[in-house]
């Protein structure tokens, strides 16, 4: 909108108004012919104590017209209100200074732009040009129908301003993504000495999370401060979130400390951000003080805190959180619902998950995409392709690119190429994710020309997702001539990943070379780069015990290794033959340490000599299992009787009765 001047808009403004809304003389009617004028809101059981209310009130009572504009506006029946407002006119009630803000957020929440810029007009010719009310109202509908310029004018324009219509125009810089210019608002509020109140601090503080500056975010803090506001409970919460934002765990701690009372969103925002900040044990910790205090979650602090427990180690938390909803009825909306299925796919829970989905009233794209991936995740490709293939057929549901990633990597679990090439020729504009995962899918199968003749296509030779899916498919079938080409592609693309040398070290050491093996350990040595260490962790007693190769600082050590050993024994004496393949594997102390000495297979141990006879053992490691532990576990599965599941960066191995839920295809 062009800025005019303020008599040439008020005169476009009148004149449109007087030839589209009339205004009569107040005359009067008998009650009855009211209910004739409303037949919208007769829709509305709930309402009609209102109209029983003005057929006994005259029909220019100016108040009772506001009343029932306002139960319209309450239940947001904008349309309503607009038609309630034309009748109010043509029966020659005036409206006042009550009813015109409640009329412009009407014509904002229906958005109709015309229809508000004639109230415009009628607040000239009612003079209320200067209501402070009625100019609020204006300003937002200006700034959310037109633009914030237009609201900006309208603001300087207006004789009458105070801290609701300064925080308005803030608040739509905020929604227009203009934080700075918020920011730049609240600065002339402190140098105009204008009041300062808890929704003027709470949308600069908002500002400042948005800038995500923490700079400018302890200057807000201070006048807050300075105001007395800062123990507010709405300032409060705001400046918790701002710090939550600006990552800044230690300043949020000291907000959330000093807070003489917390609620529900002071509870929520502060468990979230020690989530965020990977403090999982902290934010379990959190929500029981918060129970503990008297405060009840809902259902955005149990989608807060469920992803907390999305570990293995963390089970028992999501089960007993799980069961805490369902003794308390706390609300399982579609969000907490999508949010205890992600928990228990991650913690290693495919049929909880499963059963939590099928109990679903209803699902949006985000509940089948977690199912999707989760099927793949523990091996079970297949059903998740399947489960694709029934929202596929439903027109309603509109797929994203998120489900088609997920769907593909069910595809190259399940090695289901044709169902693949289908799937990714479906996506309009596929990304460098879809991409990799279509690579993974061709490498597993062995279609190695095909893939590189993809890669080629795509021109996403250089993206190191892309290559390390092609070096999954080397590693599984052996191609160790590609492999090297690969990882020397690695090594030129990322120079400082010390990961990247270690798999060429093991690569020339697969082919005993041993010379080259050391050239390159010494370079890694040279450059100062430090590789990765192999970690298991298995909870106990609720207590995580933390293994890495070839470790003998546990207090049972000694008892692990000889458990192991025993086993070992047994393995040899029965004739169970386990890989010793190591190529391409990215960890270096493993290929020097026995298969005994590895990580899980000490924690795998641990778990045996701890847990009773029917506990399934359930293990993380933070990198790619081996071969040789995979096959041990697997054969181990069956020795004892038990089942021994192993979470690594790509999935979840269950094993049992000698079988592995991967397929050996990991």
């Amino acid at each position: 909108m062009d800025v005019v001047s303020s008599k040439h808009l008020q005169a476009q403004l009148l004149s449109k108004f007087d030839k589209q809304i009339p205004f009569r003389k107040p005359h009067y009617r008998q009650p009855h012919h009211l209910q004739s004028c409303f037949s919208l809101a007769k829709r509305y059981e709930s309402l009609a104590w209102t109209h029983q209310v003005l057929d006994e009130i005259p029909i220019s009572d100016t108040f009772a017209w506001n009343n029932l504009i306002q139960t319209h506006l309450t239940s947001n029946d904008p349309l309503a209100v607009l038609s309630i407002y034309h009748q109010m006119l043509l029966h020659g009630v005036r409206p006042d200074k009550h009813t015109l803000p409640r009329v412009l957020t009407a014509s904002r929440l229906s958005a109709n732009f015309p229809f508000g810029k004639q109230v415009h007009a009628h607040t000239f010719k009612l003079g209320f040009s200067s209501d402070l009310y009625v100019i609020t109202s204006l300003i937002e509908m200006y700034g959310r129908l037109d633009s914030v310029d237009t609201a900006r004018w309208l603001f300087e324009s207006s004789p009458a301003r105070n801290s609701i219509a300064w925080t308005m125009i803030a608040k739509l810089y905020l929604i227009d993504n203009k934080p700075d210019l918020a920011i730049d608002i609240f600065n002339q509020i402190v140098e105009l000495g204008v009041d300062i109140d808890p929704v003027v601090l709470a949308t600069a503080i908002n500002a400042c999370s948005l800038l995500k500056s923490l700079q400018q975010a302890r200057k807000v803090h201070q006048i807050a401060r300075k105001c007395g506001l800062e123990c507010h409970v709405l300032v409060s919460n705001s400046l918790l979130k701002m710090y939550v934002e600006c990552d800044n765990l230690e300043e949020a701690q000291a907000v959330f400390n000093a807070m003489p009372s917390k609620d529900i969103i002071s509870w929520t925002e502060m468990i979230r951000a020690y989530r965020k900040t990977g403090g999982f044990n902290e934010s379990l910790k959190l929500l029981r003080r918060m129970i503990s205090s008297g405060v009840q979650p809902d259902s955005l602090t149990i989608s807060s805190i469920l992803p907390a427990c999305g570990r293995v180690q963390a089970h028992k938390q999501g089960k007993e959180i799980h069961a805490y909803l369902l003794r308390n009825g706390i609300a399982m909306n579609v969000k907490v619902q999508n949010a205890l299925m992600d928990m228990y796919v991650k913690s290693g829970f495919i049929e909880l998950a499963s059963n939590v989905f099928a109990g679903m009233r209803e699902q949006d794209i985000i509940s089948w995409t977690i199912m999707i991936l989760g099927y793949s995740l523990h091996g079970q490709g297949e059903l998740g392709v399947d489960i694709f293939c029934k929202i596929k057929k439903d027109s309603s549901i509109e797929i994203d690119e998120l489900t088609y990633a997920a769907v593909l990597h069910a595809c190259s679990i399940a090695r289901m190429v044709d169902k693949g090439r289908f799937f990714f020729n479906c996506i309009k504009e596929p990304n460098v994710t879809h991409c990799a995962l279509m690579v993974s899918l061709l490498a597993r199968a062995g279609l190695f020309n095909e893939a590189r003749s993809f890669i080629e296509e795509y021109q996403i030779e250089k993206h190191v997702e892309v290559l390390r899916a092609l070096l999954d498919g080397c590693r599984m079938h052996q191609q160790l001539k590609i492999g090297k080409q690969v990882i020397e592609q690695l090594c030129e693309l990322e120079p400082l990943n010390a990961d990247n040398y270690v798999l060429l070290s093991n690569w020339y050491a697969e082919i005993a070379k041993w010379d080259m093996v050391d050239k390159v350990r010494q370079m890694v040595r040279d450059m100062g780069l430090k590789p990765k260490r192999a970690y298991s962790w298995i909870e106990f007693q609720n207590k995580v015990h933390v293994f890495s190769t070839g470790d003998v600082s546990h207090p049972r050590s000694e008892r692990i290794y000889w458990e192991l050993q025993c086993l070992m024994k047994k393995m040899e004496d029965e004739r169970h033959n386990c890989s010793s393949v190591f190529g391409l594997h990215d960890v270096d102390e493993e290929r020097e340490c026995l298969p005994t000495g590895h990580s899980e297979m000490l924690a795998i141990s641990f778990g045996l000599i701890s847990t009773q006879v029917w506990t399934t053992i359930r293990i993380t490691k933070n990198l790619r299992v081996c071969q040789s532990c995979h096959d041990t576990a697997k054969v181990l599965s069956k020795m004892v009787e038990r089942e021994i599941i192993i979470k690594d960066p790509n999935c979840f191995h269950h094993f049992k009765d000698g079988l592995c839920s991967c397929r050996d295809f990991w």
